[in-house]
């Protein structure tokens, strides 16, 4: 008798996953999601295929860190103009773009491949409670339950 269940249709579904970021760490809950993202919470993982699931943020604008990196924590990028190199503190980030820390956190625990690109088009982030996807979502992960 096999053991093995097969590349039903079923298995390789897409679930949506909601998550509230309000007081949540910033470390421990990107790690969170991009482990959702890759798939790698389910039984039939291989890391060359693209069965992730979908995940929704909520409260971006009230997400957490530890220590000092409120206050020290840099966002670096480049214009491609000489001396073009900006620099934007988190605070000033948390303000502007929430969402967008969010996403550069989860970005950088994904493997850097060709689905990195496809597995955080997957994940939707919102600065407040609301969130246009309420129906698609069948699990969720507030502030008093753990997520993995």
């Amino acid at each position: 008798m096999s053991q093995r269940v097969g590349n039903t249709s079923l298995a390789f579904s897409r679930m949506w996953h909601h998550v509230d970021a309000r007081e949540r760490v910033l470390g421990h809950l990107a790690r969170s999601i991009a482990v959702t993202l890759m798939g790698k919470h389910k039984p039939l993982y291989d890391p060359a295929v693209d069965a992730g699931d979908y995940v929704v943020v909520t409260n971006a604008s009230h997400i957490a860190v530890t220590g000092k990196k409120a206050d020290q924590k840099l966002y670096r990028h480049h214009t491609m103009y000489p001396g073009g190199l900006k620099e934007i503190p988190f605070n000033t980030m948390l303000q502007k773009k929430p969402e967008e820390i969010i996403r550069r956190a989860v970005s950088g625990m994904l493997p850097k491949n060709k689905l990195r690109d496809r597995r955080l088009e997957r994940l939707k982030i919102f600065p407040d409670d609301t969130n246009p996807y309420e129906a698609n979502i069948v699990k969720r992960y507030g502030v008093s339950q753990a997520w993995s």
